[in-house]
């Protein structure tokens, strides 16, 4: 008892600054790679698909962890304006002495995350390889150079989920590239690009004096409003272009409907500006969209 009080803290720290909620969108990817392979006959193996969520969890914790690390270094998490979606999770301003568990922590995820992903390349080839170093890329280089570099911070989400999760997936569990797979990774692409952008909106003045220049740093609010919009309609033509291609199945139009929210999230953005994060609707709409055209267009796919 005494032994589970004393790692309890830790445990937080860990489950705090791995962003657990945001995981979410794991599994979605997860989700959406799957289903193309069952679309293309291939019988999916439970412990192979078990491995590569488990693969994909510590990838994405992996980030955050040293993310959260880093930033507690640098100062931003102490001078963020903190939403439910941006600005740290407030786990190490709060228990600071937890800073190097926490670093521990994303470095053992970083780790597993390789190891996993040679045995998936040594089970199905080197074309792996393409996914699974640019996913150590964007976790080892994220938060100390690719913030600095704009348009490749733009784009880091999108490439994480979409080419690294989706397809890297797809390939995992034995599926063959293919229209469906690109336009299920494609989508995730845009929608991962638009999810941290805007939750780049309410911290753009700490990420600033912190020495960070992202996408709404170095081109301004109006700039980044109309990349969100050219994401958002990306996004819907690939759906569109899918169906009418027979690439998907008609149903998966009904996955516009969730995407619509990212519309309410871009009316929210131009009226807001940079206080977006006055307003936490705007930015849940945004996550909500990330989250459910994916999930849409993936039983879509599952049962068309």
């Amino acid at each position: 008892q005494r032994q589970y009080r004393m790692n309890r803290p830790t445990a937080r720290a860990i489950l705090t600054s791995s962003r657990v909620p945001f995981l979410a969108v794991t599994l979605v990817c997860i989700f959406l790679g799957a289903v193309c392979c069952t679309a293309q006959g291939v019988r999916l193996s439970i412990p192979l698909l078990a491995l590569a969520l488990l693969n994909a969890l510590v990838a994405h914790a992996s980030v955050n962890l040293l993310n959260e690390y880093l930033d507690f270094k640098s100062g931003i998490d102490l001078h963020t304006q903190r939403t439910p979606f941006s600005g740290g999770s407030g786990g190490l301003p709060a228990h600071p002495e937890m800073a190097g568990t926490v670093l521990w922590a994303g470095l053992l995820c970083f780790v597993l995350t390789a190891a996993f992903g040679l045995y998936f390349v040594a089970l199905r080839g080197p074309l792996l390889l393409v996914p699974g170093l640019m996913g150590l890329s964007l976790i080892a280089g994220y938060t100390r150079w690719i913030n600095r570099m704009p348009w490749l911070c733009l784009i880091a989400p999108g490439l994480g989920l979409g080419l690294v999760m989706v397809f890297g997936t797809h390939l995992a569990l034995g599926g063959k590239p293919s229209p469906p797979v690109f336009l299920s990774a494609g989508i995730l692409f845009a929608l991962g690009n638009n999810l941290l952008l805007l939750n780049q909106y309410p911290d753009i003045s700490a990420d600033l004096a912190a020495g960070r220049r992202h996408f709404p740093i170095a081109y301004g609010i109006g700039a980044s409003n109309a990349a969100y919009g050219l994401f958002v309609f990306a996004a819907a033509a690939m759906l569109v272009y899918g169906t009418h291609g027979a690439y998907l199945p008609k149903t998966a139009l009904l996955a516009l409907v969730p995407l619509s929210l990212s519309l309410f999230a871009l009316r929210g953005m131009l009226r807001l500006r940079g206080n977006i994060g006055s307003l936490p609707m705007y930015m849940a709409a945004n996550v909500a969209a990330a989250l459910l055209t994916p999930l849409a267009l993936g039983l879509a796919i599952s049962f068309g």
